[in-house]
């Protein structure tokens, strides 16, 4: 059981530190969908998101929205934490790495 309970952590403590860079508008709105309450409105937002990312090849939507869809969904598909809390760590550490790299 302590696996699946440590990429629960590590799967909220990486949504807390998108949930701290976004903008105030933006944090909050990650906030309320991210409550026990909001899963009625968790998954159909997460299932658009996915569906625009598919169909990124069209204007306005993007390929940006995949992924934020499947983070939405790992809320209510305890399946999903695991590998969505992975791919936010990874991706943080890219991210550092490059930002590193452009500052020299």
């Amino acid at each position: 059981m302590a696996p699946v309970y440590r990429s629960h952590e590590r799967f909220e403590r990486g949504i807390d530190r998108l949930e701290r860079r976004l903008p105030g508008q933006w944090a909050g709105r990650l906030r309320r969908l991210r409550s026990p309450g909001a899963g009625w409105l968790r998954v159909p937002v997460g299932t658009l998101l996915i569906l625009g990312g598919v169909f990124s090849f069209l204007p306005v939507l993007g390929l940006w929205m995949l992924p934020l869809g499947l983070l939405l969904l790992a809320y209510d598909i305890p399946l999903l934490k695991t590998p969505i809390g992975g791919t936010l760590v990874r991706g943080e550490r890219l991210w550092r790495r490059w930002r590193r790299r452009g500052k020299n």
